[in-house]
């Protein structure tokens, strides 16, 4: 699904020159586990003001509320903020837990941003408190490491194919009905953070209320990979730690995490294009070459020990509208390579099948076919080899899409539902209504296939669809239409 524009949080006037980041570090002179450390950011800076960012991490006690204190020495003030209740009194600053993040587990973190006002210099905090506690100061050396992220209890079944089917280790069939938690494509590539909105137990469980069994994870290519354009705190090891704790968060409530790639690097300007970035901003018609074998490599060698995850190879691929003929877009998709109208190498399916499996893993893998994942005319056709016999089709249906009737269902769908699992990655509309959803979750009801409702955020429906307008579940009229029936296939 192409995403709303998202608003710039705060327009600034003047000109802004970005500037180098000023991290304070933490001091660890005897090698223990500080009791919190803080990293401070100045991320934009003008003659006037600036931009700031924290993160917080907690390697305490798990803490259910939050509020951080420091100073400043250059009399800055803080004159707006978001993901925090931001404060000042003084030459003290105050940042509190909004209702939506004030769970912060040992080991976990969170951040937030503001922008203040200076005259002249802009001198870093060198002291901060989390809880009346100092952080970036080493606890005693007696104190126990923390332990590490959680990485799932075991409660989220292994998957793997068994002929149009997805089984479970019991033999058991399992339909993969949820919902897509659309943030971690783009937040990381704009610069806001890693995910929008909250992702913690509370968030998850609002999930599971829904009576959902799966959730759709979209990832950002440069993000995991840590590539230069992208803001460090929120790159590389920071973002996969970030997926791997919202995985095992996702199993912990006895769900599917979906794992899939969503905005990929290489530029496009031909027909269709979302943007005419390189970069990873927008939905481009195909993965690279460069970038999207490793990614999957590394996605495979971080989950190939869980087979609980499944791996959704590219969100929506659109060879099709950059060349005229459909025999070249799906030899493109499949095999990838100099494709018509498309200026990057790209990588086919198979070359990304090849990756997950050449790094040791067994996971199931779903693969979208043409027209933004919702024509599978040809995927039978076309399918890449997988030695391991664990892949299955996806496929998204909007009530705005060609393919949004039973009559091509039946023809276009039921074929390949026949001979491996379906699964509808997305399914939606833009009418803020479930009258479209209702047909679309008949049919697949009715032939026992999978769909996951686009999406768990809180945007406004006239820009797209979504689900809810709270994070504690909260549904919108479209999203009503899902939970209800949702919790009404429940046992």
């Amino acid at each position: 699904m192409r995403h709303p524009p998202r608003s710039v949080l705060l327009a600034i006037a003047g000109a802004v020159a970005l500037v180098g980041s000023v991290v304070v570090p933490a001091v660890t002179a005897h090698g223990a586990a500080p009791a919190c450390t803080v990293e401070y950011t100045v991320t934009n800076q003008w003659d006037a003001g600036f931009q700031g960012d924290v993160k917080i991490t907690n390697n305490q006690a798990p803490l259910s509320s939050w509020s951080l204190t420091f100073d400043f020495a250059g009399g800055q003030k803080v004159t707006q903020g978001w993901n925090a209740k931001w404060s000042q009194s003084g030459t003290t600053v105050t940042a509190a837990n909004e209702s939506y993040n004030g769970s912060l587990g040992t080991g976990a973190s969170v951040s937030a941003g503001f922008l203040g006002s200076k005259s002249g210099s802009n001198p870093v905090p060198t002291a901060f408190k989390l809880n009346g506690t100092t952080c970036n100061v080493d606890s005693e050396p007696s104190t126990p490491p923390t332990d590490p992220p959680p990485t799932g209890d075991g409660k989220a079944p292994a998957l793997h194919v068994s002929g149009s089917k997805l089984i479970d280790a019991a033999g058991k069939n399992r339909r993969l009905l949820g919902v897509n938690r659309s943030g971690g494509e783009f937040m990381c590539v704009q610069g806001y953070g890693i995910w929008d909105g909250p992702v913690d137990d509370a968030a998850i469980k609002a999930i599971a209320d829904w009576k959902a069994n799966a959730v759709r994870i979209p990832l950002n290519e440069e993000c995991w990979l840590g590539l230069s354009n992208i803001k460090p705190q929120y790159a590389g090891a920071n973002y996969i730690s970030a997926v791997k704790e919202l995985v095992a968060r996702v199993e912990a409530h006895g769900m599917t995490p979906i794992v899939e790639l969503h905005w990929t690097y290489g530029q496009y300007t031909g027909n269709s294009a979302g943007c005419s970035d390189i970069h990873a901003t927008c939905q481009k018609p195909m993965p690279d070459a460069q970038y999207t074998p490793s990614f999957w490599s590394s996605v495979a060698s971080t989950f190939k020990g869980d087979q609980a995850v499944v791996f959704d190879l590219f969100n929506e691929p659109y060879p099709d509208r950059a060349t005229s003929s459909l025999t070249d877009a799906w030899k493109c998709w499949r095999d990838g390579g100099t494709c018509p109208g498309i200026g990057y190498p790209v990588a086919g399916m198979q070359s990304l099948v090849d990756a997950i499996r050449g790094a040791g893993a067994k996971n199931v893998i779903l693969a979208g076919g043409l027209a933004y994942s919702n024509d599978l005319g040809q995927w039978l056709t076309y399918r890449p080899s997988d030695p391991t016999g664990n892949l299955g089709a996806s496929y998204h249906v909007y009530n705005f899409n060609t393919c949004s009737s039973a009559s091509c269902w039946n023809s276009t769908l039921a074929p390949v539902a026949a001979q491996v699992p379906l699964v509808a990655g997305e399914i939606g509309e833009n009418t803020c209504s479930h009258g479209f959803i209702d047909q679309v979750m008949k049919w697949f009801d009715d032939r026992g296939l999978s769909y996951l409702g686009w999406t768990w955020n809180t945007w406004d429906c006239s820009s797209g669809p979504s689900l809810i307008s709270a994070y504690d579940g909260t549904p919108t009229a479209f999203g009503a239409g899902l939970r209800d029936h949702l919790r009404a296939l429940s046992p």
